[in-house]
């Protein structure tokens, strides 16, 4: 579905993507691993087409997004839906006008199409009768259960989730989990997974990508990275404060390996 081919991208000297090539499967759900400035997200905004690499090439389908103009890419991103990790609700509009944003601004459906449309969608990430709440009368998880009826509203080929467990409690992040599998599964879509939660991550994940300051440093099924050689890799599954890994990253000599020649 999308392959990513030698993508950099630095800011101020410092490498977010070094040279990372990987690509995500169709119909599968391909979670992106790493700790916090490791480059998950901007590996994440390159794909979406919010920022451009500064090398590199990255294909949806036969297209390389990296060369198409503002009103072509726009266009692509019909086909992909985002789960933000804040959910990115507008405060102003009520649940229903939320997930029915998107049909709005992209589409001439009527209005009792998009009306029916919202609540099937509801239906499909287990919530019905809400759709005349505000955003401020709904718990996190229902706001991440709200962004994701949104994010599949338009149909999409892929779904794209930043961090979709992070700040919830262990039952509301096992609720979206499961939505995330459940949703691939009923929709047939292909789903792209950022997040530092190794818990979460081995559950729902049919291929994993772990990150290290830009660099891809593991790839593979659940059980290969388990059973990875890297003790990078290892450090961070197993959440160990003492290894490769510093907790100090003002270190210098860490840094000379990601910064720029």
């Amino acid at each position: 579905m999308i392959i990513l081919k030698d993508v950099r991208k630095a800011y101020n000297g410092l490498v977010a993507s070094d040279n990372v090539s990987c690509r995500f499967r169709k119909g599968k759900i391909t979670v992106i691993l790493g700790g916090s400035g490791s480059g998950k997200s901007t590996l994440l905004r390159q794909v979406v087409g919010l920022e451009r690499p500064d090398s590199g090439e990255i294909y949806f389908g036969d297209r390389d997004l990296t060369s198409l103009s503002k009103s072509e890419l726009y266009e692509y991103r019909k086909k992909m839906g985002m789960l933000f990790q804040g959910s990115a609700l507008f405060n102003s509009l009520n649940v229903l006008e939320n997930i029915a944003f998107p049909l709005r601004e992209h589409t001439d459906l009527a209005d009792s199409v998009i009306r029916t449309m919202v609540k099937m969608r509801l239906e499909l990430v287990g919530l019905r009768g809400v759709e005349e709440l505000m955003p401020s009368q709904l718990s996190g998880g229902m706001m991440k259960r709200i962004g994701l009826a949104r994010a599949i509203i338009m149909d999409p080929e892929v779904v794209f989730y930043d961090e979709p467990t992070s700040g919830l409690d262990p039952i509301s992040a096992g609720v979206i989990n499961k939505l995330i599998v459940d949703l691939n599964t009923i929709l047939g879509v292909t789903s792209v997974v950022v997040s530092h939660d190794i818990e979460s991550s081995f559950r729902i994940a049919d291929w994993i990508i772990i990150l290290f300051y830009g660099k891809k440093v593991a790839e593979g099924a659940p059980d290969e990275i388990r059973n990875a050689d890297d003790p990078r890799v290892q450090q961070f599954i197993k959440g160990e404060p003492e290894g490769p890994i510093p907790f100090n990253r003002t270190d210098k000599d860490f840094y000379e390996d990601i910064l720029i020649p």
